[in-house]
């Protein structure tokens, strides 16, 4: 249990940034799931679309060190290869 107002002030701030980061995670999951959805339907178009999308926020999270870069550019690269396998 904190008992200094430093601790007791960081328990506070370290709930918020869990929460906040908890909801990003949550949105990523979110946009790579529209790419899959996608890709699932068989619409190249949209496909590519919606990982134009969701490219940036993926990127985005990697920066803020919310996900490992190398996650990142595992998730981009499987995902563009199943929107290319698409067209053959």
């Amino acid at each position: 249990m904190a008992n200094t107002a430093q601790a007791k002030k960081r328990v506070r701030q370290a709930e918020k940034h869990r929460q906040h980061n908890a909801s990003m995670k949550s949105m990523l999951r979110t946009y790579i799931k529209r790419v899959i959805k996608a890709i699932g339907s068989g619409d190249q178009a949209k496909a590519e679309s919606e990982y134009q999308i969701a490219v940036p926020i993926i990127d985005r999270m990697a920066r803020k060190g919310l996900i490992h870069p190398n996650k990142a550019a595992r998730h981009k690269s499987r995902l563009i290869h199943h929107i290319r396998d698409m067209a053959a």
